[in-house]
């Protein structure tokens, strides 16, 4: 069996990782999560590519934390409506931060 080869993302996205110790299949919602939250459009591009589109939708609605922006980026690349994200129930059900 041939080994996919490995997507080519931009460093600055794993800026607080050993790069090239990142293992993308085991650790796919990780790699999934932070390119939609810092990557540019090539690198969703090869994000997509890599995972499949039911992988990566898989790992975006199952996310604990997305960014507002993050959130209504993923919705509209996976049509998916933001009420089915797990982090958007979770941020409604936490409410609004204390103002300190």
């Amino acid at each position: 069996m041939e080994q996919k080869k490995a997507p080519v993302f931009h460093k600055r996205i794993f800026w607080d990782v050993v790069f090239e110790n990142i293992d993308y299949d085991a650790k796919a919602n990780f790699v999934i999560e932070r390119v939609f939250e810092r990557g540019d459009v090539d690198d969703i591009r090869n994000c997509r590519r890599y995972y499949g589109d039911e992988r990566v939708a898989e790992a975006l609605l199952n996310a604990k934390f997305l960014s507002k922006v993050t959130l209504y980026l993923a919705s509209a690349v996976i049509d998916k409506p933001i009420e089915s994200f797990r982090c958007y129930t979770l941020r409604q059900s936490m409410g609004n931060l204390l103002p300190y």
